[in-house]
């Protein structure tokens, strides 16, 4: 039988790692664990603080969608209290960490689609939500949510079989989430240490995206583009090649790849 407790101790117990899971606030069920590391966050709480739940009832998503987070997922938000410039790397960060996680722990290859999908075999085995709050130059705290598909079977949610996938569909057997957990949290520690150093997170980012040089669909609030995925920015942003030659930035959106 893996190892598969999800704990305060059995988290921290021998992680590499200087702040980031040092302080671990775990729930068997919850709501949501960005609330409560918002909550958290909003006390003080020190960086590197995570809240993490074996099983979340009303996950939240990208674009105010629900996140499916059944038992046998991985739900855990980590505080965080970077620097402003520092900020548009978070979502490049988070998306290698959990990338390096799944490939060093189950030997799976997984790409990132434009902005934070992880996705193996086309489908969705991870989503990334980061909540920040601003005040003028200053971040007051960020809240880095990911959520991973790890042992349970997609058979049994129909609803996003035909869109998801888990790590235990893709190698037919329970993922010790445990040591994947752990990886991560050394992973998004290394890389984000890494910010001020320059671009190389940008870069390895960049060259992860399955979105680039493909045809796409852009849904960003209630406009809808349609072009080739040409390149993205260092703040993160899609930089998209219009049918009529034109050149649009897109901040922040729902892409949908075409198929040509």
């Amino acid at each position: 039988m893996i190892e598969d407790i999800l704990s305060p101790a059995s988290i921290s117990n021998n992680l590499d790692t200087r702040f980031i899971g040092q302080r671990v606030i775990y729930y068997p069920r919850l709501t949501s664990t960005m609330d409560v590391a918002k909550q958290e966050a909003q006390q003080g709480a020190a960086e590197g603080t995570i809240v993490v739940a074996d099983e979340q009832t009303a996950g939240k998503g990208r674009l105010e969608r629900d996140w499916l987070s059944p038992e046998g997922s991985i739900a855990l938000s980590i505080i965080l209290y970077p620097s402003l410039p520092h900020l548009p790397s978070l979502i490049m960060v988070a998306s290698l960490a959990v990338v390096h996680s799944i490939e060093a722990v189950t030997g799976l290859k997984s790409q990132v689609k434009w902005p934070n999908d992880i996705l193996i075999n086309g489908r969705k085995v991870c989503g990334i939500l980061i909540e920040s709050e601003v005040r003028g130059d200053t971040v007051d705290y960020t809240i880095v949510g990911i959520g991973v598909n790890v042992n349970f079977r997609l058979s049994a949610f129909p609803e996003i079989q035909s869109i998801a996938t888990s790590l235990y569909d893709e190698l037919g057997r329970e993922v010790s989430r445990l040591s994947l957990v752990q990886r991560l949290l050394a992973e998004i520690e290394r890389l984000y240490l890494s910010l001020p150093a320059g671009r190389s997170v940008y870069e390895e980012w960049r060259d992860r995206l399955v979105t680039l040089g493909k045809r796409v669909q852009v849904k960003s609030g209630e406009t809808v583009y349609e072009g080739i995925a040409e390149s993205v920015a260092d703040d993160g942003s899609l930089l998209l090649r219009r049918p009529d030659g034109s050149l649009t930035r897109i901040v922040a959106g729902d892409v949908t790849l075409m198929v040509n």
